[in-house]
């Protein structure tokens, strides 16, 4: 399929995936990767991330990418409560760490744009920055590293 139609986004849709089908997937050119179980609205969103470029995977592919992770980087246990200092490290500006909450969310440039009140290339703007100062791949890796440290309340209060 792939070599026939280049452009075309691929989406892998299973009861559940191992990681070496994942891997092989992906070396093939599959974008993303979502459980039948999921609600239709988490399907929704994951092939709207798909069609704006990003790769999607279940959190269980993820967990297992991670336990394989070297173990020189320590990984943030999803039962401890989020800290400040994780922002601060990463020397988030408020207003990026406004606009993280937004992507934990899953909220649109667009719609991040009109809340704050500013062009969508401004919130793009942001947007590479957090990616590139939390060293993630793409928003879905923000939106992750996001849940698993900020506090639950959100940071739009923040002083960051």
């Amino acid at each position: 399929m792939r070599e026939r139609s280049p452009e075309t986004l691929i989406v892998a849709l299973a009861d559940q995936f191992d990681l070496d089908f994942v891997r092989a997937a992906h070396e093939v050119g599959v974008n993303g990767f979502c459980l039948t179980a999921n609600d239709p609205e988490v399907l929704i969103k994951s092939l709207e991330l798909v069609m704006l470029g990003e790769c999607v995977l279940p959190f269980e592919v993820v967990r297992s990418i991670m336990s394989r992770a070297p173990q020189d980087q320590p990984l943030q246990d999803n039962t401890a409560e989020p800290k400040l200092s994780d922002l601060k490290e990463c020397k988030l500006s408020a207003r990026e760490a406004q606009i993280l909450g937004c992507l934990k969310g899953g909220a649109p440039n667009k719609l991040i744009a009109r809340k704050f009140d500013v062009t969508e290339a401004t919130v793009k703007v942001h947007v590479k920055a957090i990616l590139r100062k939390i060293g993630a791949a793409n928003r879905t890796q923000a939106a992750m590293w996001a849940s698993q440290r900020l506090p639950r309340t959100g940071v739009s209060d923040l002083n960051v």
